[in-house]
C-alpha cells in the first residue's frame, strides 16, 4: 500500500513539474555594433571598429556558431514592435539573398542565427519608458526654466567620477572577448549602479524625488515593458529564447528572468567561452 501511495505521489509530482517547466532564456548583452553613442558609455571615433571588415565578420560567424549550441527557437531583438513589419520584410529579403546586413547587432547576430535555426521571424520587443506627471511637465512641458536646470545637471554628468566605465577591449582583443567581458555577472551588476547616481539623485525641489521618477520612467519602466513584451511571445514547452540587447539592459532584464517563475536564465558565457 505504501509503495502504491509513493508511486501515485511520484506520478503527480512529475506531472506537476512537467506542467511548470520554465522556458530557458539566454540573454546576450552586446555593445552596439553601429556605435550610435546614445547610451551612458560612449565610444570615441578613434576607438570604434567596423564590424563589416572581414576579420570581424569571421569572428561574428564564430559567435553565431557558439550561440547556436544553445539551440534557441525564438529570438528577441532590440527593435520596437512598431518596426516588426519592417524587420519581417528585411529578414525575408535576407533569407532570399536580397539584403546585405547592416552593422547593427540585431542583424549581424540575430538575423544570422535566425537563418541558421530556420526561424521564420525575429521578435521586436524594445520599448520606451513612461514618465510620471512631474517629469513630463519638466521634460515636455512649458516650464523652460526647470527644463534648462535639469538639462544642465544632466549634461554636466554629475557623479561622472564614480560612474562605472570599464575599458572596452573589442579593438585590442576582438568582439568575442568583449562579449565575454560584458556578460560576466559581476560586470552586469556594476552597470546597474550607473542608473542609481547622477540624474537619479537630481532634486527639482529639496527633498523631492524628481531624479528617482526620471530614472524609474526612463530605465526601469522601459525594461519592465521589454520583459512584458517577451512574456507576450507564445511559447511551446520546448522553446528556448535568445534575447539580444544592449548590455546595459541586462542588469534589469537578467534580474527579472531570474526572479520569474516562467523562465530559467542560463549562463551566457558558458556558450561564449
Amino acid at each position: 500500500m505504501r509503495f502504491y501511495i509513493l508511486l501515485v505521489t511520484l506520478f503527480f509530482t512529475l506531472q506537476f513539474q512537467a506542467q511548470q517547466k520554465r522556458t530557458e532564456v539566454l540573454t546576450l548583452g552586446t555593445f552596439h555594433f553601429d556605435f550610435p553613442n546614445r547610451d551612458f558609455i560612449k565610444t570615441e571615433n578613434a576607438n570604434q571598429i567596423d564590424v563589416l571588415n572581414p576579420e570581424y565578420q569571421k569572428e561574428i560567424n564564430l559567435i553565431v556558431k557558439k550561440l547556436k549550441e544553445f539551440e534557441p527557437t525564438i529570438i528577441a531583438i532590440e527593435y520596437q514592435p512598431s518596426e516588426q513589419k519592417k524587420i519581417d520584410s528585411l529578414y525575408s529579403k535576407y533569407l532570399k539573398g536580397e539584403y546585405k546586413l547592416e552593422r547593427a547587432e540585431p542583424q549581424q547576430i540575430g538575423f544570422r542565427i535566425a537563418k541558421e535555426i530556420g526561424a521564420t521571424k525575429l521578435y521586436c520587443v524594445d520599448e520606451w519608458g513612461e514618465f510620471n506627471q512631474q517629469v513630463n511637465e519638466v521634460i515636455f512641458g512649458n516650464d523652460s526654466v526647470e527644463n534648462k536646470k535639469f538639462n544642465n545637471y544632466y549634461q554636466n554628468e554629475v557623479d561622472a567620477s564614480i560612474k562605472y566605465k570599464p575599458k572596452t577591449i573589442f579593438k585590442a582583443e576582438g568582439i568575442l572577448s568583449e562579449l565575454i567581458r560584458i556578460n560576466d555577472p559581476k560586470d552586469i551588476q556594476k552597470t546597474l549602479g550607473n542608473y542609481l547616481i547622477g540624474p537619479f539623485k537630481y532634486e527639482s525641489e529639496k527633498g523631492d524625488f524628481f531624479g528617482v521618477n526620471f530614472e524609474s520612467g526612463r530605465w526601469f519602466n522601459r525594461n519592465l515593458k521589454i520583459f512584458r513584451n517577451i512574456q507576450r511571445i507564445q511559447t511551446n514547452p520546448n522553446d528556448k529564447i535568445l534575447v539580444i540587447f544592449g548590455s546595459g539592459h541586462m542588469s534589469v532584464l537578467n534580474l527579472l528572468f531570474k526572479s520569474s517563475p516562467e523562465f530559467e536564465l542560463v549562463n551566457t558565457n558558458s556558450y561564449l567561452q
